[in-house]
């Protein structure tokens, strides 16, 4: 497959990656204003979403089957996600331009931040020590076909592997529809 680097093949090093991209979408949108804010906006929210659906889909089982205490370890990130996941869901509500929307965002940089580091200590480095090199690039793969079919927008209380295979789809439809429309129709909100 084109466009995939050898980071890409590890399942750590993909996931790594992104939190960097999630990271400097927040600068973009906290920088920019206007439609180049929500362009920017839009980006974060699609990444943050699929970021998360296939890392409850991929990752959060193979924590909880193969590291110690991986129940507890999962736990504690879905409750972390639910969080963030209603305060992302309530941005994605509002536009852009209105005066609680940066504050509001800046809440949601720390929530998101504070997750993504408690999985890189918690998960990821589990994760390392519990699967070989095959594993962790049999899981990228499968990370990357979750990331394909995951929903674009939150859906707050779907945190699950479980919850995404019954209900994903049909958000991934309607999302992705709801994402074309107003792309063709120059309308983003």
């Amino acid at each position: 497959m084109a466009g995939i680097t050898a980071s890409d093949a590890d399942v750590v090093a993909l996931l790594m990656r992104q939190h960097g991209d999630i990271r400097n979408l927040f600068d973009e949108v906290e920088q920019t204003t206007g439609d180049e804010r929500r362009d920017a906006f839009r980006r974060l929210v699609r990444l943050l979403a699929v970021h998360e659906t296939a890392e409850e889909e991929v990752v959060h089982p193979f924590t909880r089957s193969s590291v110690p205490d991986g129940d507890k370890v999962v736990d504690d990130r879905l409750t972390e996600e639910r969080e963030a996941e209603e305060l992302l869901s309530r941005l994605d509500g509002m536009d852009v331009d209105e005066p609680t929307f940066l504050p509001e965002l800046q809440a949601l940089r720390l929530d998101v931040m504070a997750h993504a580091r408690a999985e890189e200590r918690y998960e990821f480095n589990h994760i390392r020590r519990h699967a070989d090199k095959a594993r962790l690039a049999s899981m990228a793969t499968a990370l990357r076909a979750a990331e394909a079919m995951a929903p674009t927008h939150p859906h707050p209380g779907t945190e699950s592997a479980a919850k995404n295979l019954t209900l994903g789809p049909l958000a991934a439809l309607v999302d992705r529809t709801r994402d074309t429309v107003r792309k063709a129709v120059g309308k983003d909100r």
